[in-house]
C-alpha cells in the first residue's frame, strides 16, 4: 500500500506564472533523461504510473506538479540531456529550471536521479548548479544498481561522494528490485518535514 494514498497530480507548468501556489514545502526530482526518473518517483510513492514511464526518453518536458498530502507537494522536473528537442526548447528549460529554483521558497530538497553506470554528468552538475545559490539540500539516487555486481555498485557509491563532497547524499537505487526504496523514501519524508519556510 502507498505511504501516500492521497498523492495525486496537481497540474503542468511551462512558466513561472503557472506554478502553483508557493506555500507548505515541495521536494523537486530531476534527472537526465533516460536516468529512470518516472520509474524511480513510482517507486518511492508505491504507485503504478504515478509518473508515467516512457520508452522515449525525455517525455516529461514540463514542471509537473503533484500533492503527496495535505500542505506537501513533489514536482517532477523536465528531463534533460537526451531528449530529441531544439535548442529553442532547450534555452526555455533552462530559464525556466533557473527561475523555479530561485523563486520557490517552499522548495526543501532535491533527489537528483543518476544512472549509476553513467555517474555524474554535466548535465547532472549543471543541475547541482541551479541550487548553489539556496545551498538547497541534494540527496543523489544512483538508479538502475540491478545492473551492476556488489562490488561495482560500492565503487560507484564512493566515486559520486567523492566529488560531490558535503554538497549531496548518495545512495544506489533499483526501480527494478526496489533495492534503496525505504532509504529514499526516508529521505523524501526529511525533506518534506524539514520545516516550512512560509
Amino acid at each position: 500500500m502507498s505511504q501516500y494514498p492521497e498523492a495525486q497530480f496537481i497540474k503542468s507548468a511551462n512558466a513561472l506564472n503557472q506554478f502553483v501556489p508557493d506555500d507548505g514545502s515541495e521536494v523537486a526530482v530531476a534527472g537526465r533523461s533516460n536516468a529512470g526518473k518516472s520509474s524511480a518517483i513510482n517507486v518511492i510513492v508505491n504507485r503504478r504510473q504515478f509518473a508515467r514511464t516512457s520508452k522515449t526518453p525525455g517525455r516529461t518536458q514540463l514542471v509537473n506538479f503533484f500533492s503527496l498530502r495535505e500542505g506537501q507537494r513533489l514536482v517532477d522536473l523536465p528531463g534533460y540531456g537526451f531528449a530529441r528537442v531544439s535548442d529553442a526548447m532547450r534555452r526555455h528549460w533552462g530559464e525556466l529550471l533557473s527561475q523555479y529554483f530561485k523563486s520557490r521558497q517552499s522548495l526543501n530538497g532535491l533527489l537528483l536521479i543518476v544512472d549509476i553506470r553513467r555517474k555524474l554528468t554535466d548535465y547532472d552538475r549543471q543541475m547541482m548548479a541551479f541550487t548553489d545559490e539556496s545551498q538547497l539540500p541534494i540527496h543523489i539516487l544512483l538508479t538502475k544498481a540491478d545492473k551492476l555486481k556488489r562490488g561495482q555498485i560500492a565503487t560507484a557509491v564512493l566515486q559520486v561522494q567523492k566529488e560531490v563532497g558535503d554538497r549531496a547524499t548518495v545512495q544506489p537505487f533499483s526501480a527494478l528490485n526496489r533495492q534503496g526504496e525505504d532509504a529514499a523514501r526516508a529521505m523524501l519524508e526529511k525533506f518534506l518535514c524539514a520545516g516550512n519556510k512560509n
